[in-house]
């Protein structure tokens, strides 16, 4: 009798034990569920890095590729998406810039969709689609400067100057290979 008391009260500390450094009990009032921070971007700015997630249309799916058991139970492949031309909270600017350069990128719908299954993890697959996101935003912020009439002019005469220089080469190489000839009836 003595011994099922023990084994009972045992098998009750076991499932009631938690770790003092238990994700409870550290992070009490913590979730999993993503959420923006609130802020408050700068007018003068085109585009800050701030991404409002709300605003994202995020799903996860199983990955494809090697990974055995894992590939099959987690689904760590992410999926992020949005209608570019009702994402307000993107400079005009940026989006006729990233319409025309990631136009094919779009679907019938309008969304950009950005995909990544680079690693095991989904939290950092989310992140990567995010960085991929901030980059495509931050390559169609920048305005490609038009060079200075002086450089274009400096630049037109360094490829007139590789042209007649190839072109002397070829002359040359062309009398080398005239003069390995034998001689013919005319020349003689």
């Amino acid at each position: 009798m003595a011994s099922t008391a023990f084994y009972s009260t045992l098998t009750k500390r076991t499932m009631a034990y938690k770790s003092a450094i238990s994700l409870e009990t550290l992070y009490p009032n913590s979730s999993l569920k993503l959420t923006t921070p609130s802020f408050t971007p700068d007018p003068k700015e085109k585009f800050s890095g701030f991404i409002p997630m709300e605003k994202l249309d995020i799903t996860y799916s199983a990955s494809s590729g090697p990974g055995g058991q894992n590939v099959n139970k987690v689904h760590t492949k992410v999926d992020l998406r949005f209608k570019l031309s009702e994402a307000d909270w993107l400079h005009p600017d940026i989006k006729e810039k990233l319409l025309e350069l990631h136009g094919k990128k779009l679907s019938k719908e309008g969304y950009l969709i950005i995909r990544s299954d680079t690693t095991r993890s989904q939290q950092l697959n989310l992140a990567d689609c995010l960085q991929k996101l901030r980059n495509m935003i931050r390559d169609a912020a920048v305005t490609k400067r038009e060079p200075a009439p002086e450089t274009q002019e400096r630049i037109r005469q360094r490829h007139l100057k590789a042209a007649r220089l190839r072109v002397a080469q070829k002359r040359e190489e062309a009398h080398h290979r005239e003069l390995r000839r034998p001689p013919t009836v005319v020349d003689l």
